[in-house]
Formats: structure tokens, sequence, C-alpha cells
């Protein structure tokens, strides 16, 4: 599978999870896939295992893949397990970024900030995950990097969701405002507690949420 078939792929599947139009639970027929998508079996079928390996699909004897199920209680377990990873993250980003990582921050916001105005979710949500990805590197430390990287794939269709909240595009901006301020200061408390309340998902943020799960895998 080509690079770039393969994301867009990936990227088409995981969407429509997100939006529901692959409902929690539904078999994923790699038949029906590659005949919507205009390719073969094969690069469905490893689209399929790439996303089994975040969790968003799960592989079932005798039923091949299916969209995984994931109930709110474990949703928000996952939610506040990542803003504890991306709070570390920041906490190392604020001691230990040098000038690249925080021009690279600096422009992957600049980018959330034209997609923002433009209103254009899809845009915020790609140029959201350089943000964080550049927080990631900046921390100098390569497993957590590779934890945190793990469990954001784990969690995109979600994060992408939450994205179509109302209002949420203008929020998140502001958020990382914060967030990127407290990182160029070297401020790392400050940059820890701004991204565990940027990621975490509670009262009505996690309402919002799983009011809008609901209504797209009604």
């Amino acid at each position: 599978m080509s690079g770039k078939r393969g994301f867009v792929l990936r990227d088409a599947l995981e969407n429509d999870i997100a939006m529901g139009l692959l409902k929690a639970g539904e078999r994923l027929d790699e038949a029906t896939l590659a005949q919507r998508f205009g390719v073969s079996r094969t690069p469905i079928r490893e689209a399929l295992l790439q996303l089994a390996t975040t969790g968003l699909v799960e592989i079932r004897p005798h039923r091949g893949a299916v969209v995984a199920q994931v109930g709110p209680s474990r949703l928000m377990e996952m939610f506040e397990v990542m803003a504890e990873i991306e709070g570390m993250c920041g906490r190392l980003a604020a001691r230990r970024a040098d000038g690249s990582d925080l021009t690279a921050l600096a422009a992957a916001q600049q980018d959330c900030r034209a997609a923002a105005e433009a209103d254009d979710t899809d845009g915020y949500y790609y140029a959201n995950e350089r943000f964080h990805h550049a927080i990631y590197q900046a921390s100098r430390n390569g497993f957590l990097a590779e934890q945190a990287t793990l469990m954001h794939r784990r969690l995109k269709p979600y994060r992408r969701l939450q994205l179509r909240v109302r209002g949420r595009l203008h929020t998140s901006l502001a958020e990382h405002d914060g967030i990127l301020a407290a990182i160029e200061r070297g401020d790392a408390e400050a940059a820890s507690h701004l991204l565990k309340a940027h990621i975490i998902i509670q009262g009505e943020r996690f309402g919002d949420l799983v009011a809008n799960l609901a209504e797209h895998t009604a």
C-alpha cells in the first residue's frame, strides 16, 4: 500500500468512524470498502489492520474487522491518561525546547488560527495534530513521545468529533495560545497544567462529547 493512498484510506475510514457513518460493532466488509474506494482488497485489509493497532477497529474470529465499541466511562478514562501524558510532555518541553521546536510550535499554531478563522474543522484537526506532535518532540524524551503518539492515535476520532462541538475550535485555539506562551517562557508547571486542562474532558465538555457521539452513532 503506497504511503499517500494508505493515508487517504486510513483517514477516510477514521473519519467515517468518528462521524458515525461506520457505527460501533459494525462489520467492515473488505469487498464493499474496496468497491467504494476503487481499490483492491489488499490496501483495505492493510488499512483495517493499521486501524486495529490504534484500537479503532477490532479483528474478530469468523467476523473479520468490526468497529470497536468504547463506552463513555472507558472514554473518560482514556482522556484522563492522555491528559497526564500530555501534561508531562508540556512540562518537559517548557524546560527543553530549543529554537527549532518553538518555531515548529508557532507555525502549527498559525495554521490552527487560519483554520479556525475559516471555520475549517478538518484543517484545524490536522494543524492541531502537528501542534501536539511538536510538543511531544520538544519534550526530548523519545519513550514519552512514543507513548503520547500511541494514545493520540487511539483517541483521534474522538478528538476529531470534539472539534465539531459548537465553539470548540476557537476555545481550543485560545488554549493553544496559553500553552505556547508557557512553553516559550519556560514555565513548566503552567505548561503542564494548561495541557491537562486542554485535553481532559469532564463536566459539560464530556456531556457535549457524549451527546455528539450519540448523535453520530444513533
